[in-house]
């Protein structure tokens, strides 16, 4: 698994020039005070524990009404689809990808196009979910995105020219990487997407400034984990759990679990979370056991690379409920906690240190697959028959019994990231109400190819709303207050110090909202749909909020009737900026 590094011939120049005065760049200790940082925006997620709060008030719910935009930038050409990328913000500049892997460098008071770059894709990718990318990552002079065709690109702040390159893995076996970097104790941690192609997961750190590997975890039971010298050469660093305790057979070698949507790491622990996607493939019948380290949460020690503890949201998962939702850190009753919307509809709170379960609560409407979580033993109570049929009990044996189950494999909650106050005490939870007809298929691993073993139908449960915004207070798991929303949401959120939340939707609106009550304060259309979550910051005396704004995603792909219902949506590119009205 170990990556070749491709270093360009410009490489040498351009990392002397940039790390001879190290003190104009990103540090580690910047990064790590994000959240607290108001000037900047060094990390997707507002800060690496990922709460997405901002300690400004000058837009306040007194005076949201007065926001107008200050500035708009396209993406430009033919290459629209899915934007769910999240900006950074450093030096008066903003760090934007773009879908087809592309990132631009803009002027962030007034747009102005700095540099852009575009990598060359080849043919023959193969993303699952829309050509999308969720943002990069700053450290010291460099900004850092991750490529469609598995590669990891380092680019000079100030000139967009290539630092270094680095091939994570093949793209024609499936492997593709979408999500934002994470920088953490000096380290760039990255993750790999392509679960429904038969890739094994696995969280990788590099030196961020040459792009070495450091470490390799596999997040995948019974594959084995590495070390790497400053020469490349390659340690081993024990196994994933324990070799087919969890994963009889051989479909371990093959198990998914991708790290699609990268990580967070908490200072205070020391170490980074990293949700695990759907055990592959999707028909349970032919991987019996819990299959670890799917569907789950893993904790890992940043400075050795091993897995500390793990919690498992959904053991023997045959409903595609990735686990890969984001594991949040913040403080309550004393403790330092973690908090997760799962795509399986509950709402998780978990101990950040040792991985114990707190509690666990619905904050969906729905749920069929289990009557709730033992928060004992923290497992499932399954309800056995909504698990899809076997195929080989069929009369045919070639399609079991179709079940519904509800939510739908696209998730109580998918990418799109929730946020969370310190002033509130909520989490801010962008949800879905949906279901699915699905039914397993027989199936057989071939490399490159689909690894699923299952059919589906995604369904609405209400003609009247399928996305709704919910303010759920952690401690009794009670929604608070809710919003809701035509279309599914699938753009992020943000609150803020000044008594907000911000979120967008695909009928194209960013909107705010009374932190405490819900109620709508303002609203704007963009023109294309949301979703991506939006950001703040301060630049002089001006407080600023932008978002990015182009429809696509998974739902127009894999959506079945709810695709069909919101087919009105318009595609596009774009970032938009807004601050208060001088007038």
């Amino acid at each position: 698994m170990k990556s070749k590094l491709i270093r360009l011939s410009i490489a040498a120049a351009l990392a002397a020039g940039a790390f001879g005065a190290h003190a104009a760049g990103v540090t580690d200790a910047m990064i790590e005070a994000d959240a607290k940082s108001p000037k900047d925006v060094l990390s997707w997620g507002m800060g690496p524990q990922g709460q997405r709060y901002s300690t400004l008030s000058q837009i306040n719910a007194r005076n949201v009404a007065k926001l107008v935009p200050a500035w708009s930038f396209s993406f430009g050409g033919e290459k629209q689809r899915g934007q769910e990328s999240q900006p950074l913000i450093h030096d008066g500049k903003m760090f934007v990808t773009a879908s087809y892997s592309r990132i631009y460098a803009l002027d962030a008071k007034t747009g102005e196009k700095l540099w852009k770059y575009e990598h060359r894709l080849p043919d023959g990718i193969m993303p699952c979910c829309d050509v999308v990318n969720r943002g990069a990552a700053l450290f010291e002079n460099l900004v850092i995105f991750s490529t469609l065709d598995a590669q990891l690109i380092a680019l000079d702040q100030k000139t967009g020219e290539v630092v270094w390159k680095d091939k994570v893995d093949d793209y024609a076996a499936g492997y593709s990487n979408t999500a934002a970097p994470l920088i953490a104790k000096g380290l760039l941690l990255t993750g790999v997407s392509g679960g429904e192609f038969g890739i094994v997961g696995r969280v990788e750190a590099r030196d961020p400034r040459t792009g070495q590997l450091v470490w390799m975890r596999p997040t995948v039971e019974g594959h084995m984990g590495y070390k790497y010298d400053k020469d490349g050469k390659q340690t081993e660093n024990g196994i994933s759990g324990t070799a087919n305790k969890s994963w009889p057979g051989e479909l371990w070698k093959t198990g998914g679990a991708a790290t699609w949507l990268g990580g967070t790491y908490d200072p205070s622990t020391g170490l980074a979370y990293f949700g695990t996607g759907n055990p592959a493939p999707w028909n349970s019948h032919l991987r019996p056991g819990d299959n670890l380290y799917s569907s789950a949460t893993v904790a890992i020690d940043v400075a050795t690379g091993q897995i500390k503890w793990h919690y498992q949201t959904t053991p023997h998962d045959g409903w595609d409920f990735d686990g890969v939702n984001e594991f949040v850190t913040f403080d309550m009753n004393g403790k330092r906690l973690g908090g997760k919307a799962d795509r399986n509809g509950f709402f998780y709170v978990i101990d950040a240190k040792n991985g114990k379960l707190e509690n666990a609560f619905p904050f969906v409407k729905k749920i069929t697959w289990a009557t709730g979580i033992d928060l004992k033993t923290g497992r499932p109570n399954y309800v056995e028959e909504s698990r899809p049929g076997d195929p080989t009990k069929a009369d045919d044996s070639k399609k079991g019994k179709t079940v519904f189950s509800a939510p739908s494999f696209l998730g109580g909650k998918n990418q799109q990231p929730m946020a969370y106050s310190p002033k509130t005490n909520y989490f801010y939870v962008p949800a879905n109400e949906w279901g699915m007809d699905i039914w397993n298929e027989p199936i057989s691993y071939k490399k490159g190819a689909a690894f699923l073993g299952a059919g589906f139908t995604i369904k609405p449960l209400s003609d009247e709303y399928i996305g709704a915004l919910r303010a759920i207070d952690p401690k009794t798991g009670k929604i608070v207050w809710e919003v809701k929303n035509n279309a599914p949401l699938w753009g992020g959120v943000m609150t803020t110090a000044g008594d907000l939340v911000f979120y967008g939707t695909p009928e194209g609106f960013l909107k705010a909202l009374d932190a405490k009550t819900g109620k709508e304060l303002w609203k704007f259309q963009t023109g294309s749909g949301v979703v991506a979550p939006p950001i703040t910051w301060q630049e002089g005396n001006t407080q600023y909020v932008a978002v990015v704004s182009g429809w696509g995603g998974a739902v127009p792909l894999w959506g079945g009737e709810v695709a069909k219902r919101v087919n009105f949506l318009e595609q596009g590119g774009s970032v938009w900026v807004f601050k208060l009205s001088s007038i």
